[in-house]
């Protein structure tokens, strides 16, 4: 769920941002239908991922090739396209949304999708829907609640498989978790303490591209790597 239209990346320069999404692989019409709707019909709708991170994530994904994919924060279903967009074959999508409200928006759009047959749709709370799934997943998109990426952390690291990858998302939180004034706010607090857990985890590598709100590349390590 970003939360900026610009973020770090961009240092607040709206021409710069146009740029990028005029040099990259269009969002394609059912994609770019969905982030109208979300802007005129929900709350927060910059919570939802957009044309630059969209790509990015199928990017991403289409790279890893992974077999079965965990979400966490679906929103209005952006961000679960693009991701079921790069699946392989035979590759499937849980994503999970808190708010039962959306259900009805999101199912809705994805069922408009080549790709509706890759996800599969979990309304409830991520720290308890997550250990129902099981174990064996090959890539995890974390964009829930920020105030939970702490505790998202170490369920979905159990869940992940040697050699997987978690994305998370808004880790740079506008720039907030490097600006002192906000050593005070929940949320700011929450991902500088997820940010600190994963960088002094020696059984994860991780890395940070400065897009949006910053998404943290976070892999875990094979056993005696």
């Amino acid at each position: 769920m970003s939360t900026s239209g610009q973020g770090i990346g961009y240092t607040g320069e709206d021409a710069l941002e146009e740029y990028i999404s005029a040099h990259i692989s269009p969002e394609g019409e059912l994609l770019r239908k969905i982030y109208r709707e979300t802007n005129l019909m929900q709350l927060n709708p910059r919570m939802a991922s957009g044309h630059i991170q969209g790509r990015l994530l199928k990017m991403l994904v289409t790279m890893i090739r992974p077999e079965r994919v965990l979400e966490i924060g679906t929103f209005t279903g952006y961000s679960a396209l693009c991701i079921a967009e790069g699946l392989p074959a035979g590759g499937v999508l849980h994503t999970i949304e808190i708010n039962d409200e959306l259900e009805d928006f999101i199912t809705s759009r994805i069922r408009l999708s080549p790709y509706a047959d890759k996800i599969r749709l979990h309304i409830g709370n991520a720290l308890e829907v997550v250990p129902a799934l099981g174990t064996g997943f090959d890539l995890v998109f974390l964009d829930g609640e920020k105030r939970e990426y702490p505790d998202y952390y170490d369920v979905v690291l159990d869940c992940l498989k040697p050699g997987g990858y978690i994305l998370a998302d808004n880790t740079l939180w506008d720039g907030h978790v490097a600006e002192q004034e906000y050593d005070n706010d929940p949320q700011t607090c929450a991902i500088k303490r997820f940010n600190d857990i994963v960088a002094a985890d020696e059984r994860v590598e991780v890395s940070m591209i400065p897009i949006r709100d910053g998404i943290s590349i976070i892999r875990k390590k094979i056993t005696n790597e």
